[in-house]
Parts: structure tokens; sequence; C-alpha cells
């Protein structure tokens, strides 16, 4: 055969074999890697570990990545205002969802679905060692160490406000208060490190096995501290909106509430 014939042939040949790699999948360095799903969910700290169940749930069902960030809900929506992203935002206090709808951050109340409930309590060291009673005017007692949340950063401040201007002794115990703490977190810590006498958090928070060595409960009279409707949202923002509403639909399900109900989101005193 004459030489030149038999190398046009190879050259062919080796042409062919690369048109045929680069057809096939993996077989070049322009393959791109699928981008998984995922959600952005807004969550107030205390209702995080129903979401947090019900989040590993979809995750395996839909096959995509449900991230949480948790904080005080009025910090939360500050940040989703902000940022303009994100799927689900669930708040200590349906009035944020409220201000959500008249904001156009949720289209509509078809997109809401009801979860669970909250409700404020008072709160003192484990085994009440000064004897205080279930009284809110204890609050403005400058012989005791009070602790309330900020109603400016969180729902339990906001709703702490709420429950005393009812009693009308809101502006007493913000001047009594030694301090103003974010959100049900730091209020908990307060009563854990022995740096308050007196508290006014979420109920669910002392219901919680590793919170209770810690804290005894006072409850709070219902004329003055109503149940709070927990109300899960869908934002306008979401980017897998079906996904969203999967959540929302096992959120509001039996299954669902049996969670809420186990962290103390529904039962409430």
């Amino acid at each position: 055969m004459n030489p030149r014939t038999n190398g046009s042939m190879n050259q062919i040949l080796v042409t062919c074999l690369l048109m045929i790699c680069l057809s096939i999948d993996g077989c070049g360095d322009s393959q791109e890697t699928e981008v998984p799903r995922e959600l952005l969910i807004y969550c107030g700290i205390t209702m995080i570990r129903p979401m947090s169940d019900i989040a590993a749930i979809i995750e395996e069902q839909e096959d995509c990545k449900i991230i949480i960030t948790k904080g005080g809900s009025g910090n939360l929506l500050k940040s989703l205002r902000a940022n303009q992203v994100g799927d689900l935002y669930l708040p200590g206090s349906d009035s944020y969802i409220v201000t959500c709808l008249d904001e156009g951050l949720i289209a509509a109340e078809s997109d809401t679905v009801f979860v669970g409930h909250n409700k404020a309590a008072m709160m003192v060291p484990k085994g009440n060692p000064k004897g205080i009673t279930a009284d809110l005017d204890n609050l403005t007692r400058e012989d005791l160490y009070v602790v309330i949340g900020n109603p400016n950063s969180g729902s339990i401040g906001k709703e702490t406000k709420k429950v005393l201007e009812r009693k009308g002794i809101f502006e007493a115990v913000q001047q009594n208060a030694r301090s103003l703490t974010t959100d049900s977190k730091d209020l908990f810590l307060t009563l854990k490190h022995e740096e308050a006498d007196l508290v006014v958090n979420w109920f669910a928070v002392s219901t919680w096995p590793e919170n209770e060595p810690y804290l005894d409960v006072l409850a709070i009279d219902e004329r003055y501290a109503h149940k709070q409707r927990l109300v899960l949202g869908l934002l306008k923002t979401s980017k897998y909106p079906g996904i969203a509403r999967k959540f929302m639909q096992y959120a509001a399900s039996d299954e669902g509430k049996a969670l809420f109900s186990k962290y103390g989101l529904y039962n409430v005193i």
C-alpha cells in the first residue's frame, strides 16, 4: 500500500474516533454537572425542630436539598425583604404572614397553611427558688432580674409586648427589664446560665427534654396570652413552588401535625 494512502487513512480513522468520543457524555471537558434543586426556608427558632424533621422527609421524597435559616421572626422578615430569595417562611406568629400578604411577599392566602400554635408563658429557674407566682405584675418587681424579648427582632418579643399591653403594664415592665434579647433561644439561655429570675418565652421551649432541667413554667392567664397561629407561607420568590407546596402539604397533614405536637407546638397551655 502507498505510504501516503496509509497515512491519509490513519488521519481519517483518528478524526472519526475523536468525533465519536466527543458525542458521548463524559468524553470532554465541556461536560456540565447537574445542579441539585435547592429550597431555602426562613424559620423562627422555636419551630426549627419539626421543620427540620419534615425537611429530611421531603429531601428524600423529592431528591432535593433544603436549607433552613433560623432566627427571630422579625429579623428573618427583614432578610427575605432585602434578599428577595427563598421559598417558604414560618414565623412564630401569623401577624408576620399578614405583613407578607400586605407587602406582596406572599401572593395570596391560598399560598399559606396552618401548622400549629404558639403561646407565651412566664418561666423561672428550676424549682422556682424565689417563689414567684403566675401574676404578670411580678414582671414589674424591682427585686427580680427580669428579661424579655425585643419586640423589634423576634416573635416572642412582639407577643410579649401585646400580652403586657393587654394587662396595661408594658411600659413599666420595659423599664424594669434588665435586658432585651433577640429570640427564644437567648431567653432560655438566661435561665440556664442563672442570669435571670423571670422571663417571658414561648411555651414550646419548656417541653424540650434538654431544657426541662433548667426551668419551670408559670402559665399566663388566657385573657392576656392568646394562642398564636403558626402559618407557613409560600414566598413569591420561590424557584421550586411545586416542591415547596409538597412541603406545605406534609406540614399541614396529620403526620406533620404530629411532629409539631411532639415539640410542644399544638398542646399549649
